[in-house]
């Protein structure tokens, strides 16, 4: 026993264990599998049963898709070629392209004024989307609006100066007077802008040039997906800062102001949205001068842009009743004025809260430009119902070319989602 206890020495390891390997099911793909799919039994029947519905979807549209037929020009020749088989007739997407994108009269030879103008808009809204961008950038944003008209619809270029001219007019006109009163200044740089517009109208005839630099192509001619695009971003652009001020003038404490708001917004929302377009398309040229000639893209702009932004002021609405008082208590002991504490407290709260609400009126805002085709303008829907189904060469064609206006919406739809999460995720300031 003393031997035994005399040669015995403790043992201690001077350097650390490897740390060993995760197990297999607890990393990698398995674990996903595991953790989202089959976590318990209801998840695990509910996975399998979405399997099974993907795989019937995908059995009976894969082979339509793959023997899909690309280079005929007609339906007729479509179905010789198949023979019977199963096949879509993806050739009317080739045979009638232009006319998908741009419509149906607008001249081939400048297809590339709006493609510039489209690409161009991604210059344009960089900065404004991602902010961490140079904020010089911003000029171009602000003369953007004027370039892409200038490009789309061409015409003399004093048309998109002077309308240049009334913006920055009422801006200084804004400035000046809104360290006096916030009203003052916002309906003194409405009606300056307009008074320059105006006089605009009578100076821009004159300076005409017989022979434009670009030709000028009237709004009838315009069409297809980039009429979509057009609506889509003009209104969504002019119905959120018109949505803010209807927001701020329904929480006004002037009276007035509040009820013109007020009955703005209930009046818009209460009313279906075909139904403003029948009256932009109607009713709203008899409300202009006999002598005025309003282009029909315009009143369908004014109408969308009001029904849009009565809905985007509700959803400004609910971000500023969710701020709590004291962040209004808190601009007034900086001794900050009205403009201010919105500028810089207030609306960015509320904007932030109110992200996900403004999003889902913009898609569903640009979905519903679709319906200008009820009032005979031409869009990708009209277009595909009316002079490509109506050609004895593709009539017959559905699928075909209504998935493919499903599939450019939902390209556009879904950016419009993604980036909205991820403005979110850039902007929370809350750790969990």
């Amino acid at each position: 026993m003393s031997d035994t206890h005399e040669h015995s020495v403790a043992f201690v390891r001077t350097q650390a264990v490897p740390a060993a390997p995760p197990p297999f099911q607890a990393t990698g793909p398995v674990k996903w599998v595991r953790e989202n799919l089959f976590a318990n039994i209801p998840n695990a029947i509910l996975t399998l049963l979405s399997f099974y519905a993907i795989y019937v979807v995908l059995s009976a549209t894969l082979p339509w898709m793959l023997n899909g037929i690309w280079n005929t020009q007609s339906l007729a020749e479509c179905r010789e070629i198949l023979q019977g088989a199963t096949g879509a007739c993806f050739s009317v997407l080739v045979e009638r392209w232009n006319q998908l994108l741009f419509g149906f009269t607008y001249p081939a030879e400048i297809y590339w004024r709006p493609t510039l103008a489209f690409v161009l808009l991604f210059l344009a809204a960089a900065p404004v989307l991602f902010f961490d961008l140079p904020r010089k950038l911003l000029v171009f944003t602000a003369l953007y609006p004027f370039i892409a008209y200038y490009l789309i619809w061409g015409g003399t270029v004093w048309t998109p100066v002077f309308a240049l001219l009334g913006v920055v007019g009422g801006f200084l006109v804004y400035v000046r007077f809104v360290r006096n009163s916030f009203a003052a200044g916002f309906f003194g740089g409405i009606a300056a802008a307009f008074v320059i517009w105006w006089i605009a109208g009578f100076i821009v005839p004159m300076l005409a040039w017989e022979n434009p630099v670009l030709a000028a192509v009237p709004s009838r001619d315009m069409g297809g997906f980039m009429l979509n695009m057009m609506l889509g971003v003009v209104c969504v652009s002019l119905s959120l800062p018109i949505g803010i001020a209807l927001a701020l003038g329904r929480q006004s404490s002037m009276p007035l102001i509040k009820i013109i708001c007020v009955v703005f917004i209930e009046f818009v929302r209460g009313v279906p949205l075909i139904t403003l377009l029948f009256v932009a398309s109607v009713v709203l040229a008899y409300f202009f001068p006999p002598d005025a000639t309003i282009d029909l893209i315009l009143r369908v702009i004014i109408m969308i842009t009001m029904f849009s932004s009565a809905y985007i002021a509700e959803v400004i609405r609910g971000g500023l009743a969710a701020l709590p008082k004291g962040q209004y208590e808190a601009a007034d002991s900086l001794g900050l004025d009205y403009p201010q504490a919105m500028r810089l407290i207030i609306l960015p709260q509320a904007l932030k809260i109110s992200i996900p609400g403004i999003v889902n009126v913009a898609v569903g805002l640009f979905k519903d430009t679709t319906l200008v085709s009820v009032i005979s303008m031409f869009d990708l829907v009209g277009m595909i119902r009316g002079p490509i189904l109506a050609s004895t060469e593709w009539n017959g064609v559905y699928w075909e070319l209504f998935m493919f206006a499903a599939l450019l919406f939902f390209i556009v739809c879904y950016g419009i989602s993604q980036y909205s999460q991820w403005l979110e995720r850039r902007l929370a300031t809350d750790h969990r």
